[in-house]
């Protein structure tokens, strides 16, 4: 399995990480609440309203990023620029969940904005695939 397909797996695992503080915000608001998990979720505030923020983003941010490995991946785009954009954009991913869950909104951003290009860039990389080699 490439580099590149390593952090797609790890990428899709931070999701399930970003929910774990969610699920301990409910269950400090009185009890995790299986039946309506969402209704509680939308009633946090503080740490766990910016968890659950974290948590959607993760998803949103996966779907752009996997789209960029697999479309390197199937054009046969390989070499060391690919694997260094999805090791960036895995740390990149890690950094802005620290940085959700600790209120550091300019720095999150510019963290987000990263992750982003990473993912833009593993996107547009079939088009300088020569440069890759």
């Amino acid at each position: 399995m490439s580099i590149a397909f390593w952090c797609m797996l790890i990428s899709a695992l931070l999701i399930y990480v970003a929910r774990m503080p969610v699920a301990k915000a409910m269950q400090e608001q009185g009890g995790y609440n299986n039946h309506l998990p969402r209704q509680q979720q939308a009633q946090l505030t503080g740490f766990g309203a910016r968890a659950v923020a974290a948590h959607q983003n993760s998803f949103e941010a996966f779907m752009l990023f996997a789209v960029g490995v697999l479309m390197a991946h199937v054009t046969q785009t390989q070499g060391w620029l690919i694997d260094t954009l999805a090791i960036v954009f895995v740390i990149a991913r890690v950094i802005y969940l620290l940085c959700y869950w600790a209120d550091l909104a300019w720095q999150r951003s510019l963290i987000w904005f990263i992750g982003l290009m990473c993912s833009l860039l593993l996107m547009t990389s079939p088009a300088f695939r020569s440069l890759l080699a």
